[in-house]
């Protein structure tokens, strides 16, 4: 499968290509975590970070108020800065599906990539894990591309009970994700940051639009989870 490490090349629209999009109707999703759970299940993601997360905020005026979820994870942009930003070629685009992947036997650990990311998507792999050998480099969702190209949905979209996720092929007219991205109004995260990312919210409230991209900052409400990490991961 060719790649394209300078991805100025979009694969949207482009005849005969594949270009996999993911769109989340947040009016759906209930906060229940299980596409988190399917998620860590799926990739053995470590404690303490996230390939997907679902942050929420409370909105409204009392007593009139809710929960907002704003699920989040990599956007696989057809004009990926993290590409861009990598000095070795180890994150690079697939041509024909849009994927963004990692070689993980060419990274570095630089870190570059995860300072690049307008969405925090990148997280790094502690030095030691439990059952495989993939460790001290970059990671992040890679749309369940080893599913994809088996003909299966990603583990999240599966999981997801009340069809918040869809996930299809954009560049197929026939496809509900084209469907749902060209007669509902969506959005995406950060547009003026020119990445073009390609994963598509329904119901999204641009004010409320930045919180949970700080999911790797030191907040205190991470801090459970991160000494649990670091307990488990030193040396």
């Amino acid at each position: 499968m060719s790649e394209l490490r300078l991805s100025s090349i979009e694969t949207r629209g482009v005849p005969g290509k594949r270009r996999y999009a993911m769109v989340i109707d947040l009016r759906r999703c209930i906060g229940c975590d299980g596409c988190m759970t399917a998620c860590k299940a799926e990739f053995d993601v470590p404690v303490g970070v996230f390939r997907t997360w679902v942050p929420y905020k409370v909105v409204g005026i009392y007593p009139n108020v809710r929960k907002h979820f704003m699920p989040r994870l990599c956007n696989h942009c057809d004009d990926p800065p993290c590409v861009r930003a990598c000095p070795v070629g180890a994150t690079y685009k697939v041509e024909d599906g849009g994927f963004v992947l990692q070689h993980y036997d060419r990274c570095i650990g630089c870190k570059a990539c995860m300072a690049s990311c307008p969405y925090n998507a990148r997280f790094m792999l502690p030095k030691s894990r439990t059952y495989t050998d993939i460790t001290s480099v970059v990671d992040k969702c890679t749309f369940c591309h080893h599913r994809v190209t088996q003909g299966l949905a990603p583990a999240c979209v599966v999981t997801c009970i009340g069809r918040a996720r869809i996930f299809g092929d954009l560049n197929d007219p026939a496809s509900e994700v084209a469907r749902l991205v060209s007669t509902l109004p969506t959005q995406v995260l950060r547009p003026e940051e020119g990445t073009k990312p390609h994963v598509f919210y329904i119901g999204l409230d641009r004010n409320n639009s930045e919180f949970g991209r700080a999911v790797y900052n030191p907040l205190d409400v991470l801090e459970q989870d991160r000494q649990a990490f670091n307990k488990n991961h030193q040396g």
